[in-house]
This record gives structure tokens, C-alpha cells and sequence, in this order.
């Protein structure tokens, strides 16, 4: 169970580092947000549900 959580938290902080770098990219460039609003918002709901699933294996390995 301790692995399954370590894995889910470097996940979630690879996405975080993702989201960091690449949101602001699509919103400096110019018409990006039409051709990426997908992205973002897949990458958004993938951030989300990770921390929802941190927060529960979090009530499991402590």
C-alpha cells in the first residue's frame, strides 16, 4: 500500500510541475487556448482526482 501511495503523490507532483510550466505557455500564445483548452482541462481533471486519491491512500498508509 506504501508503494501505491508514493507512486500516486510523484505523480501528482509531476503533473503539478507540468501544469506549472504548460498552463502559462498555452496562455501566452497566441490562439493556443482554442487548440489546447482540451488539454488543459484533461490535465486539470487528472490533478484533481489525484489529489482525491492521495487524500484517501493518505487514510490508509497512516
Amino acid at each position: 500500500m506504501l508503494l501505491i501511495f508514493q507512486l500516486a503523490v510523484f505523480a501528482l507532483i509531476l503533473l503539478s510541475f507540468i501544469l506549472v510550466i504548460g498552463v502559462p505557455v498555452v496562455f501566452a500564445s497566441p490562439n493556443a487556448w482554442t487548440t489546447s483548452k482540451g488539454t488543459v482541462f484533461s490535465g486539470l481533471f487528472a490533478w484533481i482526482l489525484l489529489v482525491i486519491l492521495v487524500g484517501i491512500l493518505n487514510s490508509f498508509v497512516i
